[in-house]
């Protein structure tokens, strides 16, 4: 099983691509397959809206990867379940599942690795993006983005009445919060995944706001979780080390640090759920 890539590792990503790759003219592009490219009857079609043309700073929106090219149009990637981006040199073997390669008139190439098929790359212009991708329209609190009071956090997660899990991995609320950063923050918070969002004191709500804004950047500074669930490697092929960090995803049976008792999993939605007896 693979899941999804989570706001820590398409942040990673998002920061080396932003001084790898800015500036650089694009003299080539090569597609695999149609397998990403859904928005393209083939993949010339795709091909030829990037050639040739020079990419700028590298942001992102959601977990949508943009970068306005030099003719005003916005290259997207949406990266899939267990894809990798990476940066290499022209001669570097070409490795297994790779779909994408976008070679440069001076600086190598970059190439997006996909087995699975599951992500979406085109170029679109600004005015298509919230049509090609509604998400972008209604993303909730960036963690990594500019700082919400947790007044207004405390305001959206008392206002629904949601198991907190639902709640985090909502992105209507949360961007980029999933499986497992979920399980760290309610660890850290010191609340159960299956506590109602409404039944929080102002405390409480106080304590789950800093555990979010911790945990997700802490693990943008060890750029991302490398776990068998979800193998992640930065763009030059490091493995993020976060996943050193964890403190109950993936432990179960393992003693919790909070108070020396087995960490403990259950099925929740089809996947699996870590805690510890401390949280309430």
């Amino acid at each position: 099983m693979t899941i999804q890539t989570e706001l820590p590792e398409v942040e990673t990503i998002r920061y080396a691509l932003d001084r790898e790759v800015a500036g650089r003219k694009v003299k080539t592009v090569e597609a695999a397959s149609m397998a990403v490219l859904g928005h393209y009857r083939n993949r010339r079609q795709f091909a030829s809206r990037l050639e040739g043309r020079k990419l700028g700073p590298v942001r992102r929106m959601g977990l949508l990867l943009v970068s306005e090219l030099d003719d005003d149009q916005l290259l997207v990637i949406k990266l899939g379940p267990g894809a990798q981006m990476r940066r290499n040199g022209a001669r570097d073997v070409l490795e297994s599942g790779t779909e994408i390669t976008v070679t440069f008139t001076v600086g190598g190439q970059l190439r997006l690795v996909d087995p699975g098929g599951g992500s979406q790359v085109c170029v679109i212009s600004g005015d298509d993006l919230v049509v090609e991708f509604p998400e972008v329209a209604a993303v909730g609190m960036d963690p990594a983005g500019e700082m919400i009071p947790w007044t207004l956090f405390g305001s959206q997660v008392l206002a629904r009445s949601m198991p907190l899990k639902d709640l985090l991995c909502d992105s209507s609320i949360v961007v980029g919060v999933g499986d497992v950063y979920s399980d760290e923050i309610l660890f850290h918070a010191g609340l159960r995944h299956d506590r109602l969002s409404d039944s929080l004191s102002h405390q409480e709500v106080r304590r789950l706001h800093g555990a979010l804004i911790q945990v997700v950047n802490d693990a943008i500074k060890y750029r991302g979780s490398d776990i068998e669930e979800r193998p992640f490697r930065d763009l030059f092929g490091d493995p993020g080390v976060y996943g050193d960090h964890l403190a109950v995803y993936g432990r179960a049976g393992a003693l919790s640090d909070r108070n020396r008792t087995q960490i403990q999993r259950i099925k929740y939605k089809g996947s699996w759920t870590y805690f510890c007896e401390t949280q309430v």
